[in-house]
C-alpha cells in the first residue's frame, strides 16, 4: 500500500476507509466510537429513550455505486 496524503474526496472508499480503521489499535478504534457515541447523544439526545427496536419482515440490500 502507497501512504499518501491527498484530500481528493474521490479517493475516499470505503475499502481505503476499512483499510485506514483496521490499521488503528484498539483503544484507537474504541476512542472514535466514544466519539461517534458522544456526537449521536448531542445531535439527538433522546434517542436513549427509544427501546424495543423492531424486525422489519424481508431481506435488506445494500446498494454500491461503482
Amino acid at each position: 500500500m502507497n501512504a499518501t496524503l491527498t484530500h481528493d474526496r474521490t479517493e475516499e472508499t470505503i475499502e481505503a476507509k476499512t483499510l485506514w480503521f483496521r490499521s488503528l489499535n484498539l483503544q484507537e478504534r474504541m476512542e472514535i466510537l466514544c466519539a461517534f457515541t458522544e456526537l449521536l447523544l448531542m445531535t439527538n439526545p433522546k434517542i436513549v429513550e427509544q427501546m424495543n427496536a423492531e424486525h422489519i419482515d424481508g431481506r435488506v440490500l445494500v446498494l454500491k455505486a461503482v
